[in-house]
């Protein structure tokens, strides 16, 4: 381990191989992890597809079962956000966050206003989308459309004709 606090945040809706990526690069970075999960009446406001995200309380404990059966949860805060940065933005402890492709440009946003508060700039540790069977990053979009599974697996096999 090479940090103390490193910080992921997202909605967590359907969990999937690529939130365990995440999770699974933050837990071998840092000695703590916080986790900011997205409140329902945020979620709404952040996604363009928010039509059938589950409920902070099906989201919640899902992340939480995830945590423990992967040994993690001792090393873990979650807190519930109701903005983009939750409290990223002023904890001056947090030294790293991980994200995604789709997610680096508001650690970047993050880091400018870390930077505005006086505030040490979170190093950014991106990694790569996880892809279905299709070549296309997992997402829970597909998932709640039955197309793939948490694992990428085709779910929905377009007709021949």
């Amino acid at each position: 381990m090479k940090f103390k606090k490193v910080v992921v945040g997202g909605t967590f809706d359907y969990l999937h191989d690529g939130h365990v990526a995440i999770l699974t690069k933050a837990f071998e970075l840092g000695e703590r992890v916080h986790i900011g999960i997205c409140s329902d009446e945020m979620q709404l406001l952040l996604r363009k597809d928010s039509a059938g995200i589950q409920l902070l309380d099906v989201r919640r404990p899902a992340l939480e079962k995830l945590l423990r059966s992967r040994g993690w949860f001792e090393r873990t805060e979650v807190k519930v956000i109701s903005d983009a940065f939750g409290s990223a933005v002023e904890d001056a402890e947090l030294e790293v966050i991980v994200v995604s492709p789709a997610t680096r440009k508001r650690a970047e946003e993050l880091n400018e206003l870390r930077s505005s508060r006086g505030l040490k700039p979170l190093e950014i540790v991106e990694i790569p989308f996880v892809l279905a069977e299709d070549g296309k990053p997992i997402s829970s979009i597909k998932i709640r459309y039955g197309e793939i599974d948490a694992h990428g697996k085709l779910l929905k096999h377009p007709r021949v004709t």
